[in-house]
């Protein structure tokens, strides 16, 4: 056993100190970034916000609504091959540029992505999504997956230490998805005791990639749209949302009425209901890691993402920084005790 004693930061932990400025409206900020991603050799232009690969948030549907601006969706791993055949012959190309094929590492999951990329060899991005990256056998697979597809761009996590993100890297991974307990439907951090504060993992994450040349997704803990933007601050190339893409119109789970208002559903991935739902319980070996809540109907998703967009570009117009890429450059996080004034807040 061994204590570590430096300090560890969440996002709510900080805030970003402004800066001089030559920017005169946040009009002038460009959000898209382009990466040539380090195994594939793809070369990538978008906006790097992604939903999350749930089943409540990474729907077909968000990746319509969020494609329109060039915004990222990991699709959830439950779709059925002809879904997926039915969603393909159903849209514009353009939008393979903007969704992820998710997977487990089962032999079960390999086969069914196979189908799906031969059926669909336009696909460009694998997500390889397992709740704890530090398995010798998460590693493996990641490795498999590089060998037989080369040209595909690999994401695979979850990850929140520098020495992981390396290995994950040189076992073929372009891209690491970093997090584990942050998310707001997770409850891993209870059940576990195992977890690490999000802002500090992205930092220590991102210089781990970068120094190979890979890049990195911060997954899960933004609650308001200032929390992307201190993820970018950090160094995250990429940022994943759930919650705050829940909710919406493009969002799965059931809606519900109660007392006359619309709620929809959102659980975390391991969360019982998930596992009723996906895999017939919660086998006896386990405990469910994420809880069910029910979210008040947010209508559709545009709003949201204007929202979140705006909140980053003003951001950037605090610091001076006329591109999403120069963010990082220009961030200096400051130590809080308190984020904003609650009192007015419900």
């Amino acid at each position: 056993m061994r204590i570590e004693t430096g300090l560890k930061l969440g996002f709510k932990d900080v805030m970003i100190r402004p800066k001089r400025s030559t920017l005169s409206s946040r009009a002038q900020v460009a959000l898209d970034r382009e990466f040539t991603f380090l195994h594939s050799k793809y070369k990538w232009n978008g906006v790097p916000i992604m939903a999350a690969n749930m089943d409540t948030v990474g729907t077909f549907e968000m990746a319509k609504a969020l494609g329109k601006h060039k915004i990222f969706t990991a699709i959830h791993k439950h779709y059925s091959i002809e879904e997926w055949k039915v969603f393909m012959d159903s849209i514009d190309e353009s939008i393979s540029e903007y969704i992820a094929v998710s997977t487990g590492t089962s032999e079960t999951d390999a086969k069914k992505i196979s189908i799906i990329f031969e059926q669909n060899p336009q696909l460009k991005f694998i997500c390889i999504d397992v709740a704890n990256g530090y398995s010798e056998h998460f590693v493996k697979f990641v490795k498999k997956t590089r060998q037989k597809y080369p040209n595909k761009v690999i994401m695979a996590g979850n990850v929140v230490t520098g020495e992981m993100v390396e290995e994950l890297i040189l076992a073929g991974a372009d891209i690491v998805k970093v997090g584990i307990g942050p998310g707001s439907v997770c409850t891993t951090r209870v059940k576990t005791g195992v977890g690490y504060p999000q802002l500090s993992a992205i930092i220590e994450c991102a210089d781990a990639a970068h120094g190979l040349g890979g890049q990195i997704v911060s997954d899960g803990g933004c609650k308001v749209p200032g929390d992307i933007a201190k993820a970018f601050g950090g160094g995250a190339d990429f940022v994943m949302l759930g919650g705050m893409l829940a909710g919406h119109e493009e969002s799965g789970g059931k809606t519900i009425e109660i007392n006359g208002e619309k709620f929809k559903q959102f659980y975390g991935m391991s969360s019982e209901t998930a596992m009723n739902k996906h895999v017939g319980g919660v086998a006896n070996y386990r405990a469910s890691e994420g809880k069910t809540v029910e979210i008040p109907f947010r209508g559709p998703v545009e709003n949201t993402v204007q929202d979140f967009l705006g909140g980053l570009r003003s951001t950037c117009t605090y610091v001076g920084a006329s591109r999403l890429k120069e963010l990082t450059k220009r961030t200096t996080f400051i130590r809080v005790q308190e984020q904003h004034n609650q009192v007015f807040s419900k």
